[in-house]
């Protein structure tokens, strides 16, 4: 079937991806409450729902959800919110993600792992 090691490699390689993606897709996402969130994610959750002004310039640019944990939706769909991190001088690894319009109708997700996992924010 396999000619060289090679052809094996790159088989065993699209294998192996394959199983990542479907089990990543398979993992439910946890929920969390707004009244668990830290301090600093419901104040951002406040300002993602009063429309800013956000601290951060990055705040509102179009999340890819290229690690594939949050629901597929078409590119657009998610916006990513800086979640300031006590004792971190970057924007460190807290952020709400919004999916849809996020002063009418918005789910939210938070992260504190830089995207590694995600929680649903239950309102």
């Amino acid at each position: 079937m396999f000619k060289s090691l090679k052809s094996w490699l790159f088989f065993f390689a699209g294998l192996l991806f394959c199983f990542q993606v479907l089990a990543r897709e398979s993992v439910p996402l946890g929920e969390i409450a707004i009244a668990d969130l830290p301090w600093e994610a419901r104040q951002t959750l406040t300002l993602i729902k009063q429309g800013g002004p956000f601290p951060y310039a990055k705040d509102g640019v179009v999340f890819g959800n290229y690690e594939g944990v949050l629901p597929k939706r078409k590119r657009g769909y998610y916006h990513e919110y800086t979640v300031p991190t006590p004792g971190k001088r970057n924007r460190g690894p807290r952020r709400i993600i919004v999916g849809g319009d996020p002063q009418l109708f918005g789910e939210y997700f938070y992260t504190d792992d830089h995207y590694s996992t995600f929680r649903r924010i239950n309102e």
